[in-house]
């Protein structure tokens, strides 16, 4: 799992950015919120290409459980996807609902992201 601690003007987060490691399963989660915990960072980046195909299916239940989990530990979730047309109608609706609360948010790209984090 690739990831680094940003800490930049007062915004602190951990990104997770891979091209070989997708987050895919709960066992996945469990493990960023693991660092988080252990490097008492409480909100991540993630890049949409760690995350696995199948997280953008909802029919897994990986993405809901994601969400859950990260609610449950209070961890703050900002999602980069550049490219919101390559998703599914359903993941589509699922991300507008998440964009209304403070837990898990997507944007297009890393500014609006950090903006989001400075925020909170």
């Amino acid at each position: 799992m690739n990831y680094r601690v940003v800490n930049k003007e007062n915004i602190k987060y951990i990104e997770f950015a891979s091209e070989v490691w997708k987050l895919s399963s709960e066992q996945d989660v469990v493990d960023c919120i693991s660092i988080c915990m252990e490097k008492d960072i409480y909100t991540i980046m993630l890049n949409s290409n760690v995350l696995s195909e199948d997280f953008f299916n909802l029919k897994t239940r990986i993405a809901g459980m994601a969400l859950q989990k990260f609610i449950n530990y209070h961890v703050k979730v900002a999602v980069i996807i550049e490219d919101e047309e390559k998703l599914n109608d359903r993941f589509k609706e699922m991300i507008m609902e998440s964009n209304k609360g403070n837990n898990f948010r997507t944007f297009k790209n890393i500014a609006e992201a950090e903006s989001w984090i400075s925020k909170l």
